[in-house]
């Protein structure tokens, strides 16, 4: 037995059995600290309390109400919701009875949600508001397949069609109780009866095809995550978690087995637009995000003054100060005399900003579900503020290697949780094994049996380990691309999207990848652009044609009816319209004409790089009303 397969061995047999299991332990550890802190939805904002006890309490009222209605274990209820404290209690009394969790975006457009509950064969459906129970309703598969649909704010218009599946989240809060008094101690034999090898979760990600698929993450895996997060004391009791990721996001969901199996506080608010606010109010000392809001958060500092005042001067010395410190710091070296000097003139008059804008006691942040870059970490690091990287993908229940904050390695994800191996295949590939491997993908066997080899998860990500075990994410195996703010984007659907709806169109290639947005060069079929001038008496120059304003009028209409067929974030915020055609030539296509993508990123990176560029003068697509009005 290897070292890492003891590592495993000692680990499994101190997690606990269930995910339902590893919370009672908890609750039973310090049943009066408290466990939560979430808002009241006021204004000006309160925020509320639960200890582990009172959210147990909470916990088996929801979860008798749910087996008062007929939830059998391994039926599958799904979540369609913001992230929000019932999610949490929600989630946590599915456990308890043998449910299965199965996340839904809360996002998702009503056919896609249909997809993914008909194939999770969900019998429940716990619902935020009328809004999302409007997108169940009306669906006669839903109809016949949905039992019962539980919605947490009933916020419904009267005088509607009454829904008898309907029942309030007030209302579980009668059903509970009562069937708690009639059945003593089956909760706790439900408990009991669930094994780590239970199927827990179905978190719905997006393929290459742009069809979601349902991973299938065990209790064991849930609570592996909790137990080796623990064992490498990243996060400790004291800290205070500020859980903001959307729960329906493997990364968001992971964060609720790290802060029970540890046992410290989380603060549950998924409004985006409040973490700023959020942060500031509760104090968090952990705080785990997206590339794209610690990228926003340094573009604000930056742009925050006028680069010629006395303001943007001191910021930008101070910066600079804090470049030349890093290499001292890092390696744990004392300061030079001048320097310490500069660097405390320095933290008082930026860095001890900043970090209060953060709450004023982050300890350190952890940025995952996309590629971080080390430049983004680097600047934090100047303000006294840590910021490392994580690495893992839902078929690894999350967190597969994560940096640590007190020896930080930029540029890389850290090492191997205790008990993982990770090893890099002939082709570069990441293949990762352990008890965090999905069981595989819901009713795609031989998706699975492709993915899933001899206990290896394949993980289409290309990278590098280094001596010292640290992994480096180099480059996507796959198409998928995944954009900074965590989300995949499948640019086949994409791209099909766009020339279904741009008559104009010969080509169209999506990019995305580790930016904020989606954006696509466009490449003009020439017969039909040649047709368009002749009717208007233009020249037959087609460089010229494909840069005239009235076809990008034109194109800007066609794309936004394709977006307005796409998920949100999917959507193409820019696009550049090429001024030729790819080339066989340059080896831009294949002789089928199939685009060679590495390539042509490669001949366009000035053009993809002035699109996303801050400077850009590449105009932003016109919004739809579409996504407005959603």
């Amino acid at each position: 037995m290897t070292a890492v397969e003891a590592k495993r061995a000692e680990l499994v047999a101190a997690s606990a059995n269930s995910y339902a299991d590893m919370f009672r332990r908890r609750v039973a550890a310090s049943p009066n600290v408290t466990a939560f802190f979430y808002p009241a939805y006021t204004e000006p904002e309160q925020w509320l309390t639960l200890t582990w006890a009172q959210a147990k309490a909470k916990v088996d009222v929801i979860a008798g109400a749910l087996l008062a209605l007929g939830l059998a274990k391994g039926e599958k209820v799904a979540l369609a919701c913001n992230t929000r404290i019932e999610w949490v209690l929600a989630d946590l009394a599915i456990a308890a009875t043998g449910g299965v969790t199965t996340t839904v975006y809360p996002s998702t457009k009503p056919e896609d949600e249909e997809y993914i509950l008909t194939d999770s064969a969900a019998a429940f459906i716990l619902v935020e508001n009328a809004e999302q129970l409007a997108k169940i309703q009306g669906r006669a598969a839903l109809d016949k397949q949905i039992r019962h649909i539980i919605l947490i704010i009933d916020d419904r218009e009267p005088g509607l069609t009454p829904d008898d599946r309907v029942i309030t989240w007030d209302a579980l809060q009668t059903l509970g109780p009562k069937w708690l008094a009639e059945n003593p101690g089956k909760l706790d034999a439900s408990i009991a009866s669930i094994t780590r090898d239970d199927l827990s979760t179905l978190i719905y990600t997006s393929g290459t095809t742009g069809t979601p698929k349902g991973v299938e993450i065990t209790h064991g895996a849930w609570t592996y995550e909790g137990i080796a997060v623990d064992n490498i004391d990243l996060i400790y009791p004291t800290d205070m978690l500020y859980i903001w990721l959307p729960l329906a996001h493997v990364f968001g969901r992971d964060l609720l087995s790290a802060q029970i199996a540890v046992g410290c506080e989380a603060a549950i608010d998924g409004r985006v637009n409040r973490i700023v606010a959020g942060v500031g109010e509760v104090h968090p000392t952990v705080m785990i995000g997206v590339p794209r809001i610690f990228e926003k958060i340094r573009a604000a500092v930056i742009t925050m003054y006028p680069k010629r005042g006395i303001k943007g001067r001191i910021s930008r010395w101070a910066f600079a100060v804090g470049r030349e410190s890093r290499p001292y710091r890092i390696e744990g070296k004392k300061l030079p005399f001048g320097l310490r000097l500069k660097y405390g003139v320095s933290d008082k008059l930026v860095y001890s900003k900043l970090r209060e804008k953060m709450g004023g006691r982050m300890r350190f942040m952890v940025s995952g579900s996309a590629k971080l870059s080390s430049q983004v970490q680097e600047w934090f690091y100047s303000a006294g503020l840590t910021l490392i990287e994580g690495y893992g993908l839902s078929e690894t229940s999350a967190i597969a290697a994560v940096d640590h904050d007190r020896h930080p390695h930029f540029g890389t994800v850290g090492q191997p949780l205790p008990g993982i191996e990770m090893k890099i295949a002939d082709d570069g590939e990441v293949l990762i094994k352990g008890p965090i491997v999905a069981r595989a993908y819901a009713n795609l066997p031989e998706l699975s049996a492709e993915t899933f080899v001899d206990g290896w998860f394949h993980s289409g990500d290309i990278g590098e380990i280094d001596a010292q075990g640290y992994l480096k994410i180099t480059d996507r195996k796959k198409d998928l691309l995944k954009t900074s703010n965590g989300k995949y984007i499948a640019p086949q659907k994409v791209e099909n999207t766009i020339m279904a709806n741009t008559p104009y169109a010969a080509q169209a290639i999506v990019l995305g990848e580790g930016h904020q947005f989606a954006s696509a060069l466009i490449i003009l079929d020439q017969d039909s652009i040649e047709t368009w001038a002749k009717r208007r008496g233009q020249e037959l120059d087609y460089a010229r044609l494909t840069q005239l304003p009235e076809i990008r009028h034109s194109i800007d209409r066609c794309i936004r009816r394709a977006n307005r067929k796409l998920e949100k974030w999917e959507t193409i915020k820019k696009y550049v319209i090429l001024d030729r055609d790819l080339s066989l030539e340059l080896d831009e296509v294949t002789p089928s004409l199939k685009v060679r993508r590495g390539t042509v990123i490669e001949h366009f990176t000035e053009v993809i790089d002035d699109i996303y560029s801050e400077e850009s003068t590449i105009q932003f697509v016109p919004e739809s009303t579409h996504h407005k009005r959603r």
